[in-house]
């Protein structure tokens, strides 16, 4: 059962890539589904029987390297946090197959997506299911070439193909790190499985290595390197800007991975590897540092994107923030929550924008919209859902973790926690802010520009798909909220380390001061009422600015230079482009024309070339003396030869009898000799 359940997303798309075009789209979709949903019904048993019966599973398939006398072992395992990834990824995974038959219908590449989606689902499934850290990284690589492929499968825009190679650069950048961390770790250990691994950390607390003269703690090396690969793959600030480029691939798309199960890759590595993060208390401080600023400062930017897939995976970004602080500050479960919970939400924002996109001809410009509440009801209402949800507003799956983790978070008191509590606040007043601008845009105010529509609501399979995020994202925060996170819990006791048990039944947010324990909802409901105000009012509150010109026109460039700063993202695409591709311009200059095309090439092939070359034209222009000095040294060895053979006398006298013939044979060769040397 175990071992089905990873194969299966492999068995469709080994099935599609050789077979699909044998068997037409209809046979195709009816087996990815099949196999999709046999995949999470197997997963329902898994979690079952690891995580409500509290096993833990460890299938070793075979010896996969043997070095001296370290054994790695390709294997499996299940715990906890294996069962609620497993279920997680194979609902949405099908949940996403389902809404792409109809969505990519028309699609003449239908069964190349389906094909991309299963490898995709299987690759995490195999990341997630890794019992050490170099079976982990292939499957961390292999969710990067998916979403290579996945970004560019409409190969043919420009702007997909720049998506693809800036997400893949990027992840690529936090890879390295990230192999440094496991090479560090089998350095010292000379293992790479996690239980060995875990269990021996204690001991290596305070040993230290020497690099380019300077002394660094072994532990907070690694977690270092662990840490810097988790926010590449998750996009967290400085190496976020490959997620909202990624948009330019189709919508199921950014449903998977870029929302619900791709990105949450860096979370489920600081969640697994909790137990060597809880020794490194510098880095644990870094985490929730880099989480509460992503969660600010992403949060701020979507409130002035234009475009809607991009609004909701800078959206994408914050959200992973709020689950990186939550890391930093060792709430793991809470973390894990808000991860769970905000998949649903998240992918119901997707499908629900990907609703809109397809009704009205691929347009994603929310000033182009408007008014499509008459026309898209349903859209509408999966879109509200989703925005409250997000938003924390109470009994919704968001209310549930997010404002929980900001009570946790205030609950420590100490300064840098107070500080990312202020910061998540913020934040929540922001993600109220864009979701208001985002309904108000797109469904009720009335837009200036002629909108085209191609009328398909009540489209069966998208319906289905919608109708299900949407029932999930109400009530699945509740369903799992004493499961994860309730007091007394012991459902993360084999999967999640605490080095202090205190932040696992932490009961002391019962009792906080009821204006703080309730200031992210009021600032959630302060930042709904001010996107009423705003794009309601807003052209009476430009009325009344109009009678003092003077001021209009101050506010109205102050208010633009802000707007330009966060609209461009905070200039790090700009920064990116015109600083480090020029230190890349001159990496090309000395590496690659001077070393590569230069040296190596002078003393590789191209100087071999020359080489021989020269000897051949050489030998062209002494060609003639050459052959006939050759000639000549091979006419006195045969004499020199034969004259050895025949030192007897007899054998003299038979030559000296038959000299006749030997001076014809001279005559012969000089005068070939002489004709040969005037031909040439």
């Amino acid at each position: 059962m175990y071992i089905n359940s990873l194969i299966l997303p492999l068995i469709s798309f080994i099935f599609i890539s050789l077979f699909g075009k044998f068997f037409g789209k209809f046979v195709v979709k009816i087996f990815v589904l099949f196999c999709i949903f046999l995949n999470f019904l197997l997963s329902i048993f898994i979690f079952y029987e690891i995580g409500l019966c509290q096993s833990l599973v460890v299938v070793e398939i075979y010896e996969w390297i043997v070095l001296y006398e370290n054994t790695i072992y390709f294997g499996l395992l299940f715990d906890t946090l294996t069962s609620v990834m497993l279920l997680l990824i194979s609902l949405i995974s099908f949940v996403v197959h389902l809404f792409s038959l109809d969505y990519m219908k028309n699609d003449p590449y239908l069964c190349r997506f389906l094909s991309y989606l299963s490898l995709f689902t299987f690759f995490m499934e195999f990341l997630v299911t890794s019992d050490n850290f170099l079976q982990m990284f292939i499957g961390w690589e292999g969710v990067g070439i998916c979403s290579y492929l996945l970004i560019n499968f409409w190969f043919f825009r420009i702007l997909a193909n720049k998506a693809a190679l800036k997400a893949m650069i990027m992840n690529r950048i936090a890879d390295v790190f990230f192999i440094f961390g496991i090479i560090l770790i089998f350095i010292k250990i000379k293992s790479v499985n996690y239980m060995l691994v875990f269990n021996l950390i204690p001991f290596f607390i305070n040993d230290s290595f020497f690099c380019f003269g300077f002394c660094f703690n072994w532990i907070d090396s690694v977690c270092f390197f662990l840490f810097i690969g988790a926010i590449g793959k998750s996009a967290q600030l400085f190496l976020h800007t490959w997620l909202p480029d990624a948009m330019e691939g189709p919508t199921p798309v950014s449903a998977l991975l870029h929302a619900a199960t791709m990105v949450t890759a860096g979370i489920f590595l600081v969640l697994r590897c909790s137990p060597i993060f809880e020794y490194s208390n510098s880095i644990l401080w870094l985490i929730s540092l880099f989480g509460c600023f992503t969660a600010f400062f992403l949060a701020t930017i979507a409130t002035f994107q234009n475009d809607i897939k991009k609004i909701i995976a800078y959206s994408t970004c914050s959200q992973l923030g709020y689950m990186f602080f939550s890391c930093g500050i060792s709430n793991y479960n809470m973390s894990i929550f808000h991860l769970f919970n905000h998949a649903f939400f998240k992918a119901l924002l997707f499908s629900g924008a990907g609703r809109i996109i397809h009704a009205i001809y691929d347009q994603q410009d929310i000033r182009k919209m408007g008014i499509l509440v008459f026309y898209l009801p349903f859209s509408y209402i999966a879109i509200i859902i989703g925005s409250i949800s997000i938003m924390g507003i109470p009994f919704l799956s968001g209310f549930h973790s997010k404002d929980l983790i900001l009570e946790l978070t205030y609950n420590r008191y100490v300064i840098d926690s107070i500080f990312i509590y202020t910061l998540g606040v913020y934040a929540a007043f922001f993600t109220a802010l864009y979701s208001v601008r985002l309904i108000f845009l797109v469904f009720h105010l009335r837009s200036n520009r002629n909108i085209t529509f191609l009328y398909e609501e009540s489209i069966f399979k998208m319906f289905i798909s919608i109708f299900f995020l949407s029932i999930l994202s109400i009530i699945i925060g509740y369903l799992f909220c004493d499961l994860f996170i309730g007091f007394g819990t012991f459902f993360w006791k084999n999967s999640l380390f605490y080095f202090n048990i205190v932040n696992l039944y932490n009961i002391d947010v019962d009792f906080m001061h009821p204006l703080v324990k309730n200031l992210p909802f009021i600032l959630s409901l302060l930042g709904f009422f001010v996107g009423i105000f705003i794009f309601y009012f807003l052209q009476i509150f430009h009325k009344i600015l109009l009678r003092d010109i003077k001021t209009y026109i101050i506010m109205n460039n102050y208010f633009n230079k802000i707007k330009y700063f966060f609209y461009n993202a905070g200039f790090f695409n700009f920064i990116y482009n015109n600083f480090f591709l020029n230190f890349f311009e001159l990496s090309y200059e000395i590496n690659t024309k001077l070393i590569d095309k230069g040296f190596l090439e002078l003393f590789g092939p191209y100087g071999i070339y020359k080489l021989f070359k020269f000897i051949n034209n050489c030998s062209k222009i002494y060609a003639p003396f050459i052959i006939f000095f050759s000639i000549c040294f091979i006419s006195i060895s045969i004499c020199l030869i034969l004259l050895f053979l025949f030192s007897h006398v007899e054998m003299f006298l038979f030559f000296v009898y038959n000299r006749g013939l030997t001076f014809i044979l001279i005559f012969i060769f000089f005068y070939e000799w002489y004709n040969f040397k005037f031909k040439l």
